[in-house]
């Protein structure tokens, strides 16, 4: 498929709460180093900071980005700023917090509840905004997100928050967060090749109440940093051969397919992919490709 003129209205639109954003966004992990960001080398600062305001140029108006993601030299919400910075008005960056990591890279226990605002004054400061768009909590392995979730409602009260989102959570979480504040948005793991774990019945449960649902790994799946399996390469080549487009557009147009509430924030540090990446917003696959992508789905189960 043609890509160098696609941009991300191709996708369609969802809310986020009152904001409208394109289906096809973009992950800022990357950015910072490897795809293993926490243990990445440091990225050309110059090469990203290009990135970014190509993806702008491509319509890209949701950004998914974390204090947390950084390496050695390299800040993703830093380069954010620098590229960005005066912010054009309709763009949407989405943050998290929760995860709590040292300044040497190394990762410590879960956040406490009344070191949240802390987390969200960084993303602040970092970002050079008086007021974060959406902060996601990312849960991290904790039974109950209610400690956690209504600490965030506070800060969404005093004006530092506009809208709350849920990571990694199941079902029961996403009801107990809701008993609290408004959820605007699912982020969980979901793709081809990756293990449901719950995260069907998220997506389901997200489609009815009009919550959007944004994966991470849509591309890679299971593999995480490391990229996708193997095992799925044969099935997803011969249809992205079918539409002369790259195994990454595949698997992101399936992802897109899985409802109009579902959106993708694919990362890269390339130019070349960024614009592939985009491009899949384009991609319509048919119910046959459709039906086959799905039978990786379900043998990853």
């Amino acid at each position: 498929m043609t890509s160098e003129t696609i941009t991300a209205q191709a996708a369609g639109t969802w809310t986020l709460g009152d904001i409208t954003v394109n289906r096809l966004g973009f992950g800022a992990m990357r950015l910072t180093g490897s795809a293993a960001f926490h243990h990445g080398t440091p990225s050309d600062r110059d090469r990203s900071i290009a990135v970014l305001r190509q993806a702008i140029y491509l319509g890209v108006n949701h950004i998914d980005t974390a204090a947390f993601y950084f390496s050695s030299l390299r800040s993703a919400n830093e380069l954010i700023n620098s590229a960005l910075n005066p912010y054009p008005d309709d763009l949407v960056i989405v943050t998290k917090v929760g995860p709590h990591r040292e300044y040497s890279g190394e990762w410590g226990t879960a956040a406490r509840p009344d070191q949240l605002r802390g987390q969200v004054e960084e993303n602040l400061r970092q970002l050079g905004r008086d007021h974060l768009d959406v902060v996601n909590l990312r849960r991290m392995r904790q039974d109950s997100i209610a400690e956690h979730f209504g600490a965030l409602a506070e800060l969404r009260e005093a004006g530092l928050i506009r809208h709350l989102g849920v990571s990694d959570v199941e079902p029961r979480h996403l009801a107990e967060a809701q008993a609290i504040a408004p959820v605007v948005c699912v982020q969980n793991k979901y793709g081809l090749g990756a293990s449901a774990s719950g995260s069907d019945e998220v997506l389901r449960l997200c489609g009815e109440q009009g919550i959007a649902f944004v994966p991470f790994f849509a591309i890679a799946g299971d593999g995480g940093s490391r990229g996708p399996s193997a095992s799925d390469d044969g099935e997803v080549r011969a249809i992205a051969r079918a539409h002369d487009a790259t195994e990454a557009q595949v698997r992101l147009a399936w992802t897109l397919h899985q409802g109009p509430h579902v959106l993708a924030i694919p990362g890269t540090g390339n130019p070349d992919h960024l614009v592939q990446n985009v491009a899949a917003g384009a991609l319509r696959l048919t119910d046959e490709e459709v039906a086959r992508l799905d039978g990786l789905r379900h043998r990853a189960d």
